[in-house]
């Protein structure tokens, strides 16, 4: 199966303070999303892997796209999710962002020892996706826990899953409360 897109969004948030003086670097989140048909919409499927099995090669060309929204900046935190329309489930976005897809977004992003923070759901068109960022290496690291929120206008429509894929340079503008920092992690995945 080759996953049917209609439709390709990508943008790019600068962030150059939230409340505070200007930050030495901003930080820069990256979201990419396909729109794309689902083909198990209104019926039940027991074995998804008809819709895994591509992920890797979709996960490939959206990191690839994140990554150059980062304007070569190196990536330190990602997430990923997505939204079924309504005749769909959201196991079917799942099967989407699993291992694959969450490999491809690491080999982009130049490694990374931590899981891929996600988040999936059911909606309409204009739904909002909150989509978590978290370090690449090490979920521990507080100053990285973030989101970036994704929202298409016209998508996803019953019969469609919208997938996203969000990079990020950093942490928070102006964090300070605290916990495991990034010079002090063991980059091993956890901490």
């Amino acid at each position: 199966m080759e996953y049917q897109i209609r439709k390709i969004v990508a943008y790019r948030e600068t962030i150059a303070h939230d409340g505070g003086s200007g930050a030495r670097e901003p930080l820069i989140k990256a979201v990419v999303a396909v729109v794309m048909k689902n083909p198990f919409a209104g019926r039940y499927v027991a074995d998804l892997s008809a819709l895994t099995a591509p992920s890797a090669a979709l996960g490939t060309m959206m990191a690839a796209e994140a990554v150059a929204l980062l304007g070569g900046r190196a990536v330190e935190s990602y997430g990923k999710g997505g939204i079924a329309g309504s005749a769909g489930e959201q196991e079917h976005v799942v099967a989407c962002v699993t291992t694959p897809f969450g490999d491809a977004m690491r080999a982009a992003a130049g490694g990374g020892n931590a899981w891929v923070s996600s988040a999936t759901k059911s909606g309409g068109p204009g739904a909002s996706l909150d989509i978590p960022l978290a370090h690449k290496d090490a979920l521990y690291i507080r100053s990285h826990y973030d989101a970036v929120t994704l929202a298409v206008a016209d998508a996803p429509r019953a019969d469609e899953l919208l997938i996203a894929l969000a990079f990020a340079t950093g942490g928070r503008i102006h964090q300070r409360v605290g916990g495991l920092r990034k010079e002090d992690a063991l980059m091993d995945g956890v901490r």
